[in-house]
């Protein structure tokens, strides 16, 4: 017997039917086999007759105005503010999610808000913001619906952002990224141990998708390790990513160096001391990385942008508010060093507000 598809299910993407009747998700590494009715890993991705479906297109768990350094982005217009939104699932397994009811949902009461990708973009634009991000949980598994919405957005002169932990196969991530102005990707840790251990996950395709991002790409991205005490803090594996991320992705991509709280299934760790993101943000700087911040964590000099030719000051940071602003053109106004990034020629003034918003 056929499974019912509900009025919300959606069209999947990238499968294909097995020789044993089984169809298969190509969307990411994991490459789920599904029977009748079955859903894969991530929750949200159904076989449905002979076909995949998406269960949670135009399904959001909520709307929110943020500041983009909460993404976080600190070289992609500071200081504007982003219209964000998740809907459910994951195709990762953390046991330290740190937003583990989003992303773990199993129960699509969860999703309070619907929402067609022209209505997200009307509003982003009604909202005075200048771009709109796919986070909470990961965009990857609600690919279709992310990619729709960030052409309706870029009709309206919006900019779109996805925030990922990077774990997809190749033929979609290009055809996903080609609809992203900015990404944020989660590089969790620097072994495989830790991705099996605590992600239910392998390393090798996210170090993939940065170096796709990096060398095939115009997308601008940064990207962010949650350090956890004991598990992925050491300075051996601190030292083998940053002389990983000089080599692959250059100097000038942003890393953001970031601070644990006990979550989900990880309530037994301590919280990241402060000294941890500052040894951290020191290793990477000490292979030759330029923009290397730190996070969750009041640090008014680990958040700020330095010139890394006269090593002024250029964005004073204290967590997501801007202060000293020393940037004309995108470079340094002392000695007119080039800073990489997206930005204006004035700072936005959105501030640290987080404003939840409804949009049905």
């Amino acid at each position: 017997m056929s499974t019912a598809i509900l009025e919300s299910d959606h069209p999947g993407r990238w499968w294909e039917t097995l020789p044993d009747g089984r169809v298969e998700c190509r969307l990411c590494p994991r490459c789920c086999k599904l029977h009748e009715g079955q859903r894969g890993f991530c929750f949200v991705r159904q076989r449905a007759g002979d076909r995949m479906v998406l269960t949670t297109y135009g399904r959001s768990s909520g709307f929110c105005v943020d500041p983009i350094e909460k993404k976080p982005l600190n070289h992609f217009y500071p200081g504007t503010s982003v219209l964000s939104f998740g809907t459910a699932g994951c195709n990762l397994g953390c046991r330290f999610c740190q937003n583990w009811d989003i992303s773990k949902a199993r129960e699509f009461g969860k999703l309070a808000d619907a929402a067609s990708p022209e209505t997200i973009a009307a509003a982003a634009k009604r909202l005075g913001c200048k771009s709109a991000a796919f986070t909470y949980n990961d965009p990857v598994i609600f690919a279709e619906y992310a990619m729709d919405v960030a052409a309706a957005c870029h009709e309206a002169g919006i900019q779109t952002v996805a925030v990922t932990a990077g774990y997809m196969s190749p033929e979609p991530r290009a055809e996903f990224y080609r609809h992203m102005d900015a990404a944020n990707v989660d590089l969790k840790g620097f072994t495989e141990e830790f991705y099996h251990k605590l992600c239910f996950a392998e390393l090798a395709p996210v170090l993939d998708t940065l170096k796709y991002l990096k060398h095939e790409t115009d997308v601008w991205f940064e990207v962010t390790t949650l350090l956890i005490p004991g598990e992925n803090d050491s300075d051996a594996e601190l030292h083998r990513a940053a002389e990983w991320y000089a080599e692959n992705l250059g100097p000038d991509v942003p890393w953001h160096f970031t601070a644990f709280h006990p979550d989900f299934k990880m309530l037994d760790k301590s919280p990241t001391p402060p000294a941890t993101l500052t040894r951290a943000r020191a290793i990477a700087l000490g292979k030759g990385l330029r923009y290397v911040y730190v996070g969750n964590v009041h640090d008014s000099a680990g958040g700020s942008t330095w010139c890394p030719q006269c090593q002024r000051r250029l964005i004073e940071r204290d967590w997501y508010v801007l202060g000293e602003w020393n940037l004309r053109d995108g470079a340094c106004r002392f000695c007119g060093c080039k800073i990489p990034g997206r930005f204006e020629a004035k700072p936005g003034t959105w501030g640290a507000r987080r404003v939840p918003v409804r949009l049905s």
